[in-house]
Formats: C-alpha cells, sequence, structure tokens
C-alpha cells in the first residue's frame, strides 16, 4: 500500500468539500489503484487528506492524469499553506480504517527512535487485544511513517463523545505502559480532530 498525506489549512470548507465530492463522482472511475480515503477539516480550519492506494506506481499514474492536474489547479485556490507526505512503510490495528466512523482522529509527529518503534509494533497483537477489551469505540488505526523521519496516525472511533468518554477510561498496567512508550517513541506534534470526517 502506499499513502499521500495532504495537509494544508482553509477558510472555505464547504467549497473544499464540494471539490472532494466532485472528485468522487468524476475522477475516482478513473483512478486505477485507489483503495479510499479519509480526510476532514478541523474546526479551526486544518485541511488534512490522507489517500490510499495499492501501490506507488498506480498513485503516480493518477497524479499524471491531466483531469487530475485540472481538478487540483481548482481544490488548491480553497487551501494555504499545503503540503505532501507519502510512504509505504505502513501499520495498520484491527484492519485498518473503517468508513462508519463518526469521528476520526489524525496525529502527526515524528518518530524519536525507530528501532524502540520496531519493538513496540511486533507487539501490536497484545495491544490490539487490549483495545478490543477496553475501548469498544475504537475502529481501527492505519499510520505511515515518511521519508522524512515523521509520520502521520489516523485513528478511527465510532463517534467523538465515544471517543472523549473512553479517554477518561483507566487501562490495564501494561495497556498503559506500552501506550506511553508508543508516546514517546512517536511523540505527537500535531493533532487533527475530525468530527465531520470525509470517508471514501
Amino acid at each position: 500500500m502506499f499513502i499521500q498525506v495532504i495537509t494544508g489549512t482553509t477558510s472555505d470548507p464547504e467549497g473544499l468539500q464540494r471539490q472532494a465530492e466532485r472528485w468522487e463522482l468524476e475522477l475516482r472511475p478513473g483512478a486505477t489503484g485507489f483503495l479510499g480515503s479519509t480526510g476532514g477539516v478541523t474546526d479551526d480550519g486544518r485541511f488534512i487528506m490522507a489517500a490510499r492506494f495499492e501501490s506507488e506506481a498506480a498513485a503516480r499514474t493518477n497524479s499524471a492524469r491531466q483531469e487530475q492536474g485540472a481538478w487540483w489547479a481548482e481544490t488548491e485556490k480553497y487551501l494555504g499553506g499545503v503540503a505532501f507526505h507519502e510512504g509505504t512503510d505502513i501499520m495498520t490495528t484491527m484492519g485498518g480504517g473503517s468508513n462508519d466512523a463518526g469521528f476520526v482522529q489524525v496525529m502527526r509527529g515524528r518518530l524519536a527512535d525507530r528501532e524502540k518503534a520496531a519493538r513496540l509494533i511486533a507487539r501490536m497483537g497484545e495491544f490490539e487485544a487490549l483495545m478490543r477489551q477496553h475501548r469498544p469505540e475504537f475502529m481501527g488505526d492505519v499510520a505511515v511513517l515518511h521519508a522524512d523521519g515523521t509520520y502521520t496516525d489516523l485513528i478511527y472511533f465510532t463517534s467523538e463523545a465515544e471517543a472523549r468518554e473512553g479517554e477518561q477510561k483507566p487501562m490495564p498496567a501494561e495497556g498503559q505502559e506500552m501506550f506511553e512508550e508508543f508516546m514517546a517513541t512517536m511523540p505527537v506534534d500535531e493533532y487533527f480532530d475530525l468530527k465531520e470526517p470525509w470517508l471514501r
């Protein structure tokens, strides 16, 4: 899998969403290898979109389409401070994301210790079992490591209210320890709370 992440700011989230809907109707049918996307705009106007493709080659082929270029030229008018990140180093929990999610929290940060992260990832089965038992509102997770050492982590929940309630529940000691290790190994620089996520 290959994931491309686009971030920026917008003063017209409705216009941006119309462009996303237009892409779905007009361009998606010809987007070979496109698997889906997660995006949206935060309350303070920050935009993020993570598009998943079968491969990097499929993503490049899509970007090279004339209609894709024309669509992006129009879409870019709704955005400021656009940045792109991408990668094939991807980790999923509970099968990845869900288009049934009512709330998505995206974390962007930098990998502080690659070796320690690899050891923690090897224990993801334990973490997943704990989440299934103690955080029923957690629907799945998709994380991608980018070439510059930053990462994007998309976490899917049934609803924001249930996610906030779940945050307050104590985890078993082993789960809390693992969570704290993850946070130290992959510190978060920025959160995007997508209260009305665009899921495709």
